[in-house]
């Protein structure tokens, strides 16, 4: 994909429709993070009035968000963005597994690309140190978006 905080050589954004579902819940970082998304988005062409954001409470919350998002058809991928800190009880493991387990079952039942972007990490440093994973997501988003493309004109 290439190095981190860098674009993939020969990203091509342009004509895509991107949503970002983003949870609300460690708000700081999960912004930083969309802000990183839709400045990577729009560097690599994405029309900025073809980016939609939607916010929800948590990570729990993001898979059933990207369902509806995807059974849409306007998008050509999304992008999921949450942060998860751990605590001192279990929880951060349940939240943690299950929104990335729903997410790949919607990318899987629906065929649209989904770019997974929930941190799941120790506390605030590490999770700030990461808010390019937004970037990140971006990138595969629109990579995923352009074979999807490319593999339905030529099989």
């Amino acid at each position: 994909m290439g190095v981190a905080g860098t674009q993939p050589q020969g990203l091509d954004g342009r004509g895509l429709r991107i949503a970002i579902a983003m949870s609300r819940f460690n708000r700081p970082v999960v912004q930083a993070m969309c802000a990183s998304a839709q400045t990577a988005l729009t560097q690599a062409g994405v029309d900025a009035t073809h980016i939609d954001v939607v916010q929800v409470a948590g990570a729990l919350e993001l898979p059933l968000t990207l369902q509806w998002l995807a059974q849409t058809r306007r998008f050509d991928a999304l992008i999921a963005l949450g942060c998860v800190i751990r605590g001192e009880t279990y929880h951060f493991e349940v939240v943690s597994n299950e929104a990335s387990r729903g997410i790949t079952d919607v990318q899987l039942q629906t065929g649209v690309p989904i770019a997974n972007a929930v941190l799941t990490v120790e506390n605030d440093t590490q999770a700030l140190a990461r808010v390019d994973k937004g970037a990140e997501a971006a990138h595969v988003a629109i990579e995923m978006a352009r074979l999807r493309k490319q593999l339905s004109t030529t099989w």
